[in-house]
């Protein structure tokens, strides 16, 4: 078991991504081994507000070069989390706007 803050990792703060805070809709990098209902359960502990879904995606490492050695950066999965109407806003990211 996971503690709430080992699940979520960072917020993702991008464009496509704080166009979404009008609809109480916010995006996370989480645990690769989180599922859905871990990370629901760790948004509303953390930020105490309440979940009505969560929608989850792999995102796959980028091919980086430095000099004449390549790679691949780590794997991540990303969480997009809906609240519910009747719950507040996570303040956090209300100071971007």
């Amino acid at each position: 078991m996971m503690v709430a803050h080992d699940i979520i990792i960072k917020p993702i703060i991008t464009e496509k991504s704080m166009q979404g805070i009008a609809n109480k809709t916010y995006t996370f990098k989480v645990s690769i081994n989180a599922n859905k209902i871990e990370i629901a359960n760790a948004v509303e502990t953390v930020f105490g507000v309440k979940v009505k879904k969560v929608n989850t995606m792999r995102v796959k490492g980028h091919l980086r070069r430095q000099g004449r050695s390549e790679g691949y950066t780590a794997d991540w999965k990303k969480a997009i989390v809906t609240l519910k109407e009747d719950s507040k806003a996570i303040e956090f990211f209300e100071g971007m706007m």
